[in-house]
């Protein structure tokens, strides 16, 4: 493992490094300049970071909304300098992906080569077709911009070790870093690579001309920014982490406005807010965690989609994922992690896979039974890692046809502080037969036309669902709680 672990991180090095003279037309200015990547490698990585994306957050489940994004993405794209007189034809060839992810995060992100990500939890807190404009675009201009192989041109051999040997070390064994879990060195690098401030200002200025030379209403961009630091200030953050690296919330809010002003001064009208189209598209969709796909309550671990639970134990914290649940107690100072094993048939094949992976130690093992009725089997043991040794608890089980695998470590130091927490969640898995559970229902946001003047919080009831906080929906509808709402606006209201 200790091999392998050095070799991944030597490749990830020689292929940045082996590219690093590429010399290619930027399609923004024109010119030719150095890139780390190939046009024809930023593709490539494109196409493989994309499937690593799909599987980790996963696509929301609407075809109406996919296709809605989809096509005011290529509309947008028509106006790009991807598709403009002088691009070379490697750029007006290349298609684009633009997707919606399953997930609450307030996101929006794109990798080399064209694939253009937006969330749920984005969208939600969007008001008009105009302001998505803006965010898709400035999307684009990332990838326009070529701004991913730019960035790692200027990173150092050094770095990328670093950076390479923490995500791997998170890949090979799922250690905890939330967001990096179950990546590729390749995928977490590009995912969270930190573009400059430069960077950042080129493509906010893209998203506004894009959008402008669309007609959109540019200058409305800047409602985004503000939601953004509403969300910053309530969660008592100087700025969201997503955006540690960007020009802050506050400039944004102005540049935008008198950037969509000079595109005006040039002759281009900017008339299309698309309010009624975008909150149609919107109607219904899943607001905040969807509880059908997991979540805690009375302290266990319940998942009604696929009808199990287990109990998660005190000081532990749950990361819910679409490919995994992790429990991670302290600072990562002991770590569950649970899967679908979509490899093995039973669980002895399941156990029996681990444990034959070179660097594991096994001390013991043997066939057992979940909640006294699920064929299961355990082992422990060790695995070395570069500077510490790890104690290992391996538990599978078979289930409703599938085979659920947890694998459980901490320092082998410390192993005998936790054992007792990973044997009895393990232990424990069992069958959900509460109704009230298997039958809960996300929150959906319900679009209200607004029939009175009255102020925004006398359209809220006074218990919303799921724990959220009257504050938080008023910024997802770009007003404050004691906004006046005339007659006809169009209201997000969440309802369970």
């Amino acid at each position: 493992m200790k091999r392998l672990y050095t070799h991944l991180i030597l490749l990830v090095a020689a292929f940045v490094f082996a590219s690093s003279c590429v010399v290619q037309q930027n399609p923004i200015s024109g010119n030719k300049r150095a890139f780390a990547y190939s046009w024809q490698q930023e593709v490539q990585i494109g196409q493989e970071v994309d499937q690593e994306i799909v599987a980790q957050y996963g696509l929301y489940d609407d075809e109406r909304l996919d296709e809605y994004v989809v096509n005011l993405g290529e509309e947008l794209l028509e106006v790009s300098h991807m598709r403009r007189d002088g691009a070379a034809d490697m750029f007006k060839n290349t298609e684009f992906t633009f997707r919606v992810l399953d997930s609450p995060v307030v996101n929006a992100f794109a990798l080399p080569g064209g694939y253009v990500y937006v969330t749920r939890g984005l969208m939600a807190h969007l008001n008009n077709e105009a302001q998505l404009a803006v965010v898709v675009g400035h999307e684009i201009g990332h990838v326009a911009g070529r701004h991913a192989s730019q960035r790692a041109l200027t990173q150092t051999l050094g770095q990328v070790a670093v950076i390479g040997g923490s995500i791997l070390g998170q890949e090979l064994l799922g250690l905890p870093g939330e967001s990096l879990l179950n990546l590729s060195s390749q995928a977490a690098q590009l995912l969270f690579m930190s573009y400059s401030r430069d960077h950042e200002r080129e493509s906010d200025r893209l998203g506004v001309e894009y959008s402008a030379k669309k007609n959109y209403v540019a200058a409305e961009g800047a409602e985004f920014f503000t939601s953004l630091r509403r969300i910053s200030e309530k969660a008592g953050q100087s700025i969201p982490n997503m955006l540690s690296t960007h020009p802050n919330p506050g400039e944004r809010e102005q540049t935008i406005p008198r950037l969509a002003n000079e595109w005006r001064e040039q002759g281009y009208e900017q008339t299309i807010y698309g309010t009624e189209r975008y909150m149609q598209m919107l109607n219904g969709m899943v607001f905040g965690d969807n509880p059908r796909n997991g979540y805690v309550t009375d302290g266990r671990f319940v998942h009604p989609d696929l009808e199990f639970y287990y109990p998660v134990p005190q000081q532990w914290r749950v990361i819910n994922q679409p490919s995994q649940v992790v429990l991670v107690k302290g600072e990562g100072d002991a770590v569950m992690i649970m899967r679908i094993d979509s490899q093995n048939s039973t669980a002895a094949e399941s156990i029996t896979q681990f444990v034959n992976q070179e660097g594991f130690t096994l001390r013991e093992r043997g066939e057992t039974q979940s909640a006294s009725r699920w064929t299961a089997h355990q082992a422990e043991g060790t695995i070395q890692q570069e500077n510490s040794r790890l104690g290992v608890h391996v538990y599978a089980v078979e289930f409703q046809n599938r085979v659920y695998r947890f694998i459980n470590y901490s320092l082998e130091s410390t192993f005998e502080n936790h054992v007792g927490d990973f044997r009895a969640v393990t232990s424990s898995f069992d069958r959900l037969t509460d109704e009230s559970i298997l039958n809960i229902q996300p929150v959906r946001l319900q679009i209200v036309e607004a029939d009175q003047r009255k102020t925004f919080r006398q359209y809220l009831p006074d218990q919303l669902p799921m724990d959220l906080e009257h504050e938080d929906i008023a910024i997802i509808n770009q007003v404050n709680l004691d906004t006046t709402i005339q007659p006809g606006t169009l209201l997000k209201i969440p309802v369970q």
